[in-house]
């Protein structure tokens, strides 16, 4: 299996495909790294010692968990019996699976694909070439949203010669754009006036027959009476997480359907924390989380960007008390509130 001929094209195809935002890593991001590994040779090779190997890789997450990497490096410090240095280059194609969510600060992972080696010996013509199944895992630790440092290991398992090599690695790399719309269920519209017949006059009433279509009515199918009207948000995220959970999608949607029916109305999107961890940390956990909601209303469910301003405070605001563990989980939370004048 030769891979090498493709690494071109597949890089230059991924890296047109970034788009250079400074969001959460998720489906669409890409990812490019340098790394180190350290060569454990099988004892069939008979060479004297490991081998350092130094390279980059550029991935693309085909969705917010599943990354396709491509990469590249050259063997440096091997040596064979006979005290010549052996040179060569390898050539990787995996697959990459994530744990947690896109914005944690932890992503563990595991890995599986294939690899090409080409190797010689100084002085010496010809090349030893031989094809990897490699399976692995490890741990990406972001330090901001776009940049991260790895630690894993890969068994390599040799096809051509059967025998198996392992390789220990380190890397620092760094994430360009992401970001994934998750769908949520749709609830069922307000109730306001029929008009089947199209005559302009509200038909499914007994008490207001006049009542005129497409306008919202109370449980006489009357005209609603003019009234202060508003709804509030409290969505709560599980701990060092800004990913919005299922659940939360129902209350999001309907905050948006009412901000849909008054559209003069704006809101300030609040992100909260609990006490844990440092003030600075916290901080940009809690702006994570106010933008991740904002996120949702704009693009799942259509409110215009311009109407909504996040912020967050950290764990400067707390409504509960810190040190409990209910406490805390309350803490966690970002808040909205819309209030309108209803007709």
């Amino acid at each position: 299996m030769k891979l090498k001929n493709a690494l071109g094209v597949v890089i230059g195809s991924l890296i047109a495909s970034a788009s250079l935002q400074a969001l959460a890593q998720g489906q669409g991001a890409v990812e490019v790294e340098g790394f180190a590994k350290k060569e454990m040779f099988d004892s069939a090779r008979d060479f004297k010692n490991n081998g350092n190997l130094f390279g980059g890789s550029i991935g693309y997450f085909l969705t917010d968990d599943v990354e396709l990497r491509l990469g590249y490096d050259e063997v440096h410090n091997a040596v064979g019996e006979d005290g010549r240095n052996i040179k060569g280059s390898n050539t990787a194609l995996d697959a990459l699976y994530h744990f947690n969510a896109p914005g944690d600060t932890l992503r563990p992972y595991v890995s599986a694909g294939f690899s090409d080696q080409s190797i010689g010996q100084t002085g010496r013509s010809g090349r030893n070439g031989s094809t990897f199944a490699n399976v692995g895992g490890g741990a990406k630790l972001y330090f901001t949203e776009n940049f991260y440092a790895r630690a894993g290991v890969e068994a390599q398992y040799n096809i051509d010669q059967g025998d198996t090599e392992w390789a220990p690695s380190v890397g620092i790399g760094m994430n360009f754009g992401g970001g994934s719309k998750p769908a949520a269920p749709v609830p069922a519209p307000a109730e306001v006036c029929a008009d089947s017949d199209n005559d302009g006059v509200c038909d499914n009433v007994d008490k207001c027959p006049d009542t005129p279509a497409n306008v919202t009515v109370d449980a006489d199918g009357c005209p609603a009476a003019a009234e202060a009207v508003r709804v509030e948000l409290d969505v709560k995220f599980d701990f060092d997480k800004s990913k919005v959970k299922e659940e939360s999608y129902g209350d999001i949607k309907n905050l948006a359907d009412f901000m849909t029916q008054y559209p003069s109305t704006t809101t300030t999107v609040e992100g909260h924390t609990d006490s844990v961890g440092t003030d600075a940390y916290n901080q940009k956990l809690s702006e994570r989380r106010a933008n991740a909601v904002k996120d949702v209303l704009v693009n799942q469910y259509g409110v215009g960007g311009e109407r909504i301003e996040s912020v967050g405070y950290g764990e400067s605001r707390p409504v509960a008390d810190n040190a409990t563990d209910a406490g805390r989980a309350v803490n966690r939370r970002v808040e909205a509130e819309v209030e309108a004048q209803a007709k």
